[in-house]
């Protein structure tokens, strides 16, 4: 290899480590779908929100609370839970469910081997954010 060679393939060497190193530090995104906005009859201020969330393996929601009651069901892969109020945390996986009440801050998070996916129904506060993070 001549020094040119070597000075080249150390540029893409150390380029391929920088590019893995950044990949490395970013969690995998979440991501979160807005399915239906519904009023609720006979109560103006209150609305159904349905979401589908989906956490790739290695990502969590981050900790949160929802202006609203949240029932979610899991319909694909396992997550652990960890909330307010729980001792330990949980493992659920598909088929279970779990609710919250508005303010009960959570962090869902997939250590499993497959994409994790939600269906979550929230009866929501209306004009008030849905995801408030939680520091």
């Amino acid at each position: 290899m001549t020094f040119r060679g070597f000075r080249v393939f150390a540029a893409a060497a150390v380029a391929l480590a920088l590019g893995l190193s950044l990949a490395a530090q970013q969690p995998p995104a979440l991501k979160r779908t807005v399915v239906s906005k519904t009023d609720l009859a006979g109560c103006t201020d209150r609305e159904a929100v349905m979401v589908w969330v989906e956490i790739p393996v290695g990502g969590a929601e981050g900790r949160h609370q929802h202006n609203a009651e949240a029932f979610v069901f899991v319909i694909e892969g396992t997550i652990t839970l960890e909330s307010e109020g729980a001792t330990a945390k949980a493992t659920l996986k598909a088929g279970d469910y779990f609710t919250y009440k508005p303010g009960q801050w959570h962090e869902a998070a997939n250590a499993g081997t497959t994409p994790a996916k939600l269906a979550v129904v929230f009866v929501a506060e209306k004009g008030k954010p849905l995801t408030v993070p939680v520091k």
